[in-house]
């Protein structure tokens, strides 16, 4: 299923590039920061990733479902722990639903082999 590396390539690059082009209204949603390049450079990150996501859809491979799950796994980890150790806003706590969503959707392709390229399974029999 391409359309599930889509959506969430485009929902990293939309997240990636925030704080890249208005720092203000990210902290003014999400809170002061106190590394501005860090802050920067996990966008920068989130970027790339979502670029790649979005070229893997095109033909999608274990390698790609691989990545949607390591990404959205990583920022569920942060989204959920650290606002209950109070470390960052809550608000990061509604960042988890889409990234849950995200692991849910590759890991279903992963189980049905959705994730090969497209006639690498016939071509295989």
């Amino acid at each position: 299923m391409r359309a599930r590396f889509v959506a969430q390539g485009l929902y990293y690059i939309a997240t990636g590039i925030w704080p890249l082009v208005s720092l203000a209204t990210f902290e003014l949603v999400t809170g002061p920061k106190t590394d501005d390049w860090l802050v920067r450079t996990v966008g920068l990150l989130a970027t790339a990733i979502g670029i790649a996501l979005l070229v893997g859809a095109r033909r999608p491979t274990a390698e790609t479902a691989a990545l949607s799950v390591a990404r959205a796994s990583a920022f569920t980890i942060v989204d959920v722990v650290y606002p209950l150790f109070g470390r960052i806003s809550a608000i990061y706590l509604a960042d988890a639903l889409p990234q849950l969503t995200f692991i849910a959707l590759a890991l279903a392709g992963m189980r049905r082999g959705t994730h090969e390229p497209l006639g690498a399974r016939r071509a295989s029999k």
